[in-house]
């Protein structure tokens, strides 16, 4: 398991959300990113989710 890192922020530039969570792969961590976003109704700001290296797997502004 890798650890990805969920980053949310407001448009000020606040943080919202800084949440670390486990996934097997890049595709798995994709979806919990998602489902982790619905759940905390944060689907609409802007956020970013990146790999245990620092690639970029979802993004939204």
């Amino acid at each position: 398991m890798k650890t990805y890192k969920l980053t949310v922020f407001e448009k000020s530039g606040e943080k919202l959300l800084d949440e670390a969570f486990q996934a097997g792969d890049d595709t798995e961590a994709k979806g919990k990113g998602e489902q982790i976003l619905k759940e905390k109704g944060f689907d609409e700001k802007t956020y970013r989710c990146t790999t245990p290296s620092g690639k970029l797997i979802l993004f939204h502004s």
